[in-house]
């Protein structure tokens, strides 16, 4: 997985090494990433995949945690994405 913050230095840099997956929240730079046939997840992503790992108690927990600190997702998203793994 390659993490960066501006998408297009990331995306350029995960089609130079092949990613297997990029994490990227951005619409349009998931939009452009897509495009370009990338795999890619999001924050929530990583946070539904820890949830089933067992590494954190709560994906609502976490995401409404998250959301108090300034990051801001749909409250409809994080609710469909809850109620697929049964929360």
């Amino acid at each position: 997985m390659i993490v960066f913050s501006n998408t297009t230095p990331l995306i350029e840099l995960a089609c130079a090494r092949k990613a297997d997956l990029v994490l990227i929240d951005e619409k349009l730079g998931r939009n452009h990433a897509e495009f370009l046939g990338l795999k890619i997840t999001g924050t929530l992503g990583v946070l539904l995949k820890a949830k089933q790992g067992g590494l954190i108690p709560s994906f609502t927990a976490m995401a409404e945690k998250m959301r108090t600190q300034g990051i801001r997702y749909s409250p409809a998203l994080v609710a469909r994405l809850a109620a697929s793994i049964g929360e």
